[in-house]
């Protein structure tokens, strides 16, 4: 299974996430060059709100010059979720299969139908990320994301700090959730880009 293992901060503003991407505790940790790239997020969902209800996402996304599908499902495990991603020009029945290949659970199979899905909310935004190597040889990708979230009118100006485990053990990727949050006034923002934009009208 894809398993994804992410904290999601809240920021208050774009000089703030400057200040804290600027941070000496993460830059002692770099590994890497800075990455900056323009995301734009549609997500997709049943008019009965099948995804939704069940805490599920599927969205097509451009980052930067790459476009992806991906599904994303609930995990027991606090902070986790199953994600299985593939690359793929839109969302469409061949998506799907390349999805259900990689792995996503065929239950994927019964929320998709008939295809009967649409566009019913997205998200635009300048996402800063850089990969961290901490010294027990865990590895994370930290990401400051930036923009709007949208649903059929409605826009929602966001700004957040992302911290997505890549390799090895949680500990020293959690010490710096904590550290940060102190250093900072940071506070965790439970829900998903797709659970704020599916709210808005």
């Amino acid at each position: 299974m894809g398993k994804e293992l992410e904290y999601k901060l809240y920021v208050s503003d774009a000089a703030a996430l400057k200040d804290i991407l600027q941070d000496t505790e993460i830059a002692a940790l770099t590994d890497g060059a800075w990455l900056e790239r323009q995301m734009k997020t549609t997500y997709y969902d049943s008019a009965d709100r099948r995804f939704c209800m069940r805490h599920w996402t599927l969205r097509h996304r451009m980052e930067g010059g790459t476009s992806v599908v991906c599904v994303k499902t609930p995990h027991k495990e606090s902070h986790t979720r199953g994600e299985w991603q593939v690359c793929a020009d839109r969302l469409d029945d061949a998506a799907i299969e390349a999805l259900l290949l990689a792995g996503a659970p065929q239950e994927l199979l019964f929320l998709y139908g008939a295809g009967d899905v649409s566009p019913v909310c997205g998200a635009e935004f300048v996402r800063k990320s850089v990969m961290l190597q901490f010294p027990d040889g865990s590895r994370a990708e930290l990401a400051g994301d930036c923009g709007v979230l949208h649903g059929q009118t409605e826009r929602l100006d966001f700004t957040e700090l992302e911290l997505e485990l890549y390799e090895g053990e949680p500990t020293q990727m959690l010490a710096l959730v904590a550290s940060l949050c102190k250093r900072y006034g940071l506070v965790e923002q439970p829900k998903s880009k797709f659970a704020r934009a599916r709210s808005l009208k």
